[in-house]
Order: C-alpha cells, then sequence, then structure tokens
C-alpha cells in the first residue's frame, strides 16, 4: 500500500502542500467532542506500512491527547512505520529545572512522542541548551528543518540590504543563519526576562539610524519582546522595523501590540496556520518525507 499522510481537518491546507510535494495520499484523523469534553477519534479503516502523522503542536495540550490516541490507533489498523511531522513542536522551551521540583517539559514531552514514533520532523525546535533534537526525543529518525533560509529569501526581496537583528541571545542561531544566506549585517539584543509580558531589551552596539531593521525569530508569543525591540530600534532611529518569525503563535492581543509599537509588516512560515504567513515549509518537510 502506498504511503499516507494523516492529517486532522484544522491542518488541511498545508497537508495538502506537503502531500502534493511528496507524492503522498491523504487522509482525515475526524474528531469528534463529547459533551464532557473527552474526544473521539476514527482514522481510515486499513493503513499502509508507512504512515505520517501532521500535527503542529500551537495550543498543543489538547493535541497532545489526540497524537496519543491516533498514533495508538494507526499501530493496530497496520502502520508499522509511524512519523510525526510536527512544524511547530511545543514544550522545547523548558530544558531545565530553575526551581526545586519543577517539571522539565522538554524531558517528558520528547519521552512521550518517542514511546509513540519512529521518527519526527520538526521546524526550528526551540532547542537552547540542547545541541540535537535526538538527545530530547529518542527516535530512529529526526530532521531538524529551518525556515531562516525561507525568511532572508523573502526580506531581501522585500528589504534589500536590511538589518537583521535577534530580539534575545537565543535567538542568534536563526538570525546568522538567514544573515549568512544574503550576507546581510545582522546583530543580537540582550534580554532580561520579569516574567511573561514584562522584559527589558538591551539594544546592540551596531548602528540603525536610517536602514530597514527586521527582527528575525523562531516563535512571536506575547510579541511583548519583539514590540520592545521594535520600539528600541525605532528610538535609535532605524527607518522601519518589520518581524520575520518561523512560527506565528501570536497569543492574545499580540499582533495589536506589535502594530501598536510602530512595526510595519510580519511575515511568518507556514508551521502555524496565521494571516501573516508568507513562505511555505511545506516542500521541505516533504523531501525529508521523502
Amino acid at each position: 500500500m502506498h504511503p499516507v499522510l494523516l492529517h486532522f481537518e484544522d491542518e488541511v491546507d498545508l497537508a495538502s502542500r506537503i502531500a502534493a510535494a511528496a507524492g503522498l495520499r491523504t487522509a482525515y484523523v475526524r474528531r469528534h467532542r463529547f459533551p464532557d469534553g473527552e474526544l473521539k477519534l476514527r482514522l481510515p479503516g486499513q493503513l499502509p506500512p508507512r504512515v505520517a502523522l501532521l500535527r503542529s503542536l500551537a495550543h498543543p495540550n489538547e493535541k497532545l491527547v489526540e497524537i496519543l490516541l491516533a498514533a495508538r490507533t494507526a499501530r493496530t489498523l497496520g502502520a508499522t512505520t509511524l512519523t510525526l511531522v510536527a512544524p511547530y513542536l511545543a514544550y522545547m522551551r523548558q530544558d531545565m529545572a530553575f526551581a526545586p521540583g519543577e517539571a522539565v517539559s522538554q524531558r517528558v514531552v520528547g519521552a512521550f512522542l518517542a514511546d509513540l514514533f519512529d521518527a519526527v520532523i520538526t521546524v526550528d525546535p526551540h532547542l537552547h541548551r540542547i545541541e540535537r533534537l535526538n538527545q530530547v526525543i529518542p527516535v530512529q529518525r529526526t530532521a531538524v528543518l529551518s525556515a531562516a533560509p525561507l525568511l532572508a529569501d523573502l526580506i531581501v526581496q522585500r528589504r534589500p540590504r536590511a538589518l537583521l537583528v535577534g530580539p534575545d541571545m537565543e535567538s542568534a542561531q536563526w538570525v546568522a543563519q538567514a544573515a549568512a544566506r544574503h550576507g546581510l549585517d545582522h546583530a543580537v539584543c540582550r534580554k532580561l526576562r520579569h516574567g511573561d509580558r514584562h522584559v527589558e531589551i538591551a539594544m546592540p552596539d551596531v548602528a540603525v539610524r536610517g536602514r530597514a531593521v527586521v527582527l528575525l525569530d523562531d516563535v512571536a508569543s506575547s510579541g511583548h519582546t519583539l514590540a520592545r525591540a521594535a520600539r528600541e530600534l525605532l528610538a535609535a532611529g532605524a527607518a522601519s522595523v518589520d518581524v520575520a518569525v518561523t512560527h506565528a503563535l501570536f497569543a492574545d492581543d499580540a499582533g495589536q501590540l506589535l502594530w501598536n509599537a510602530g512595526i510595519r509588516q510580519v511575515w511568518s512560515a507556514d508551521c502555524i496556520a496565521h494571516p501573516s504567513n508568507a513562505v511555505s515549509v511545506a516542500p521541505a518537510i516533504a523531501a525529508a518525507l521523502r
């Protein structure tokens, strides 16, 4: 039987792009929610030996239960090699305990996924103190893709000779990768976090006056770090500030916060469906699946 890409109905667009590029057929995982909140899933009645399951893990808590139910059921329906395609991989930032008794969620979720899948494909996972994804998810094969080159290509089209700036030191890896692709100038801010929505930003020692600046990062969540960095850059004389991110989480009023900070455009990859999506990771995911 031909390999199949399983997906949920809310990710049909990305699934279609991946399947078309990889030459796969697709199939729905259908969901039903009972009045008490429990989920019932229904997969195709028979599956081929090779199956990939697409689930991007924005708002992850319920989706982790969906993955558990779908993966275990797929094994009973014929799947012998099961690949998780999670363009956004949640719970990767919590990689150590900062206080006694604190859960190291990265390890817990990584072990959970390794128990269900033979391979994992993801895009720009938030690995800070960890070098390789297979240290977190010990499966037979992991593929870590990046949207930084795609965003770099877009940036040079929209803002030629832009200065790329990372809002914090954790963004340095993506900023350097994107800048090297087209020989762009780049720098990184330093961030002091006082809470989820309270941060201070120290500007890099680089001239920004009169320049088009693009803030580049892997994730935009609350938007506070990007907004604070944008305000500092504009105050320093930047001609414009745009944002390019891999994962457009944009919780609550993050979008409005960015506009209020003076950010002109936001561009993102389609790891998470969002109006800001401007580049697609589907071809890269398809190549990894092949």
